[in-house]
């Protein structure tokens, strides 16, 4: 091998499964690929503490999160972009007024403005986590990196609309991600790479979904799952098997990265 790469998995739907397990191809894909000496990163709209397990299975100690929010190498936190604390809270009084709950996420936890709503409970079960607590004054004096609006198709156009410093993307029917305008996978990736001194032309990246579109357009060796959106496959360079028919070993040995 003449040259190091990295590569960005994005989780839900390209690492796991579509029952949030991970595929045992995929583990071994990522043992060779770091076999290889390349590095095995990351790249999800999930939390930190989301997928710490999954972190430890694969031994990745770099990642990009929340959307490009947080980013850590090596176990050391390269970038952060918080959302700007008067909009959280003028969005939590909007929310508040229409019904809407909110969860609010740090790096380390995640806490619910309402005791129980069954769009919560349904929303973060389709990824293994239950209803979180309940504290409406978690947003108060600490930094958050993205906030979880529960609300259906349509709905947060008044959002949209009112806060032109936020982005809100859709993940679950009754969900959507709030991350600082401008914050996205493809931001955190091109901080994480000036960090490391790999050029553009070394960076991989997988994935599947929405948030995934802005990677992969930015990243040059993009490769998007074969059970990916159409808007997804549109924007990869290369389109790979599904996950549950081993996409990760396939895309790897595709891009030649593996044997």
């Amino acid at each position: 091998m003449t040259k190091q790469s990295i590569v960005f998995f994005d989780i839900d739907g390209t690492l796991l499964d579509h029952d949030k397990e991970l595929p045992k191809s995929a583990k071994q894909a990522v043992s060779d690929l770091k076999a290889q000496g390349h590095i095995a990163a990351i790249a999800t709209g999930r939390a930190p503490f989301m997928f710490e397990p999954l972190r430890k299975e694969l031994g990745i100690d770099t990642y990009v999160s929340y959307n490009g929010q947080y980013a850590v190498s090596q176990d050391e936190v390269i970038f952060t972009n918080p959302i700007n604390k008067t909009s959280i809270e003028e969005l939590t009084k909007m929310a508040v007024e229409n019904d809407h709950p909110l969860v609010y996420m740090n790096e380390s936890m995640m806490k619910s403005n309402i005791e129980y709503h069954p769009h919560v409970d349904q929303s973060l079960k389709s990824l293994k986590f239950s209803h979180p607590e309940y504290d409406p004054d978690f947003f108060k004096d600490r930094h958050l990196y993205q906030s979880l609006l529960f609300c259906t198709a349509g709905e947060e156009k008044p959002y949209e609309e009112a806060f032109d410093d936020l982005t809100f993307i859709r993940w679950h029917e009754f969900s959507m991600d709030i991350i600082p305008r401008g914050g996205s996978k493809a931001n955190g990736i091109q901080k994480m790479i000036q960090h490391l001194g790999i050029p553009l032309e070394n960076v991989y990246a997988f994935g599947d979904g929405l948030n995934d579109i802005e990677m992969l357009k930015a990243v040059p060796n993009s490769i998007a799952m074969g059970n990916g959106l159409s808007e997804v496959k549109e924007a990869a360079k290369l389109v790979t098997k599904p996950v549950d028919e081993d996409g990760i070993l396939h895309g790897l040995k595709k891009v030649e990265l593996i044997k």
